[in-house]
């Protein structure tokens, strides 16, 4: 297993496929992931940035930059932190300050975010082949889905957040809906490998991805929203001509040429983390030539000392805003260029042809 590198390393271990023109350089993929590695706590928590909070959707996100990167040892530190801190109703808090596991600033508990070690665990294996790191983290990952799970509606939609008194929240978001689909795929994919089927985790995959696909009533209104847009197509819900044809059909609307993706439709704000999961979605749809011309769009962010990457820009007042360098901005570049590149674990995790598919319930058949 490689070993994590000192953060100021200049070298980058297995980071060929971090190489991408008008993107990364080696020189330049190497400082991004060194960048990541000085925010990484000694424990593992991967914090936005340091002295502001973890979230567990975000912190994932970072650990599989991390192996993108062949920086396995850190990567798998920030997935045993999420071991060590699972509440016991398999959950985890939306927002704990710095990563700091005592010290919780948002008590509610996002099913999105839960459900996301799945995601990571699984292209941790990929990127590893570590069976004893899938055997430790397997009874998180069934906790996790388990507590997801009991926040599906009867439409197949997820609930959204438990707040911390209990009460479940039962509106369901499409992008946060979309984000469970793939994490659920992903933790099937965990259970073939370990012969542990679990149909009810299918029937509940097959259930959310009809939601998706033809009940969008069954979902709050987030329609100005770019990761509305492409989220569904991400998270592979949506696949083939439909996954096209739902590109093609918000193109105009989020994509600022030269500058990158709206975060939100009029507002002339575009961000680093939406504009590189967009070109993670058209990668997955075969536009890898469209995906490439998103992250040459978006080096502007780019911050040369720290090799990360400002979370956003407001075009109109030629602004950096916030002025923020976060984990999770340079950790979604990673994966989209590492998925451009080629590197199987990534590609297979988000490519999605090797991932279960779940069971579609018998509802409104395809014409």
């Amino acid at each position: 297993m490689t070993t994590s590198r000192p953060a100021g390393d200049p070298r980058a271990p297995q980071s060929e496929h971090l190489v991408l023109t008008g993107v990364l350089t080696a020189e330049q993929a190497a400082r991004t992931v060194a960048g990541i590695l000085a925010v990484q706590r000694e424990d593992g928590a991967i914090p936005w940035f340091r002295g502001h909070h973890l979230d567990p959707w975000d912190h994932v996100e970072a650990a599989m930059a991390l192996d993108t990167a062949g920086e396995h040892e850190a990567a798998e530190r920030a997935y045993l932190w999420l071991a060590r801190h699972q509440l016991e109703d398999g959950s985890w808090y939306a927002a704990y300050a710095d990563g700091d596991p005592d010290d919780v600033t948002d008590r509610g508990r996002e099913t999105n975010f839960v459900a996301y070690i799945a995601v990571g665990v699984w292209h941790h294996y990929l990127s590893t082949g570590d069976d004893t790191f899938l055997d430790r983290m397997w009874p998180a990952v069934c906790a996790a889905v388990e507590f997801v799970l009991k926040l599906q509606q009867p439409g197949g939609q997820i609930g959204w957040r438990r707040d911390d008194d209990g009460t479940p929240t039962t509106d369901a978001l499409l992008t946060g809906s979309s984000s469970v689909h793939h994490a659920l795929r992903c933790a099937l994919a965990i259970a073939e490998q370990r012969e542990e089927p679990q149909p009810d985790w299918e029937l509940a995959a097959g259930a959310l991805r009809h939601a998706i696909r033809r009940h969008p009533e069954r979902f709050l209104d987030k329609d100005r929203y770019s990761m509305d847009w492409y989220y569904p197509v991400l998270g592979g819900a949506l696949t083939g001509a439909e996954a096209r044809d739902r590109i093609e059909e918000g193109w105009e609307r989020f994509v600022v040429p030269g500058f990158g993706v709206r975060c939100v439709v009029p507002n002339p704000w575009v961000t680093g983390g939406e504009s590189a999961e967009l070109a993670l979605a058209l990668w997955v749809t075969g536009e890898s030539d469209r995906a490439l011309e998103v992250l040459q769009s978006i080096q502007h962010l780019r911050d040369p000392e720290s090799g990360l990457y400002w979370t956003g820009y407001v075009f109109d007042d030629d602004a950096i805003w916030p002025r923020e360098l976060t984990t999770w901005t340079a950790g979604s570049l990673l994966l989209a260029v590492a998925a451009l590149g080629g590197h199987e674990p990534t590609c297979a995790v988000f490519g999605g042809e090797q991932l279960p598919k779940g069971m579609d319930p018998d509802c409104c058949p395809d014409a």
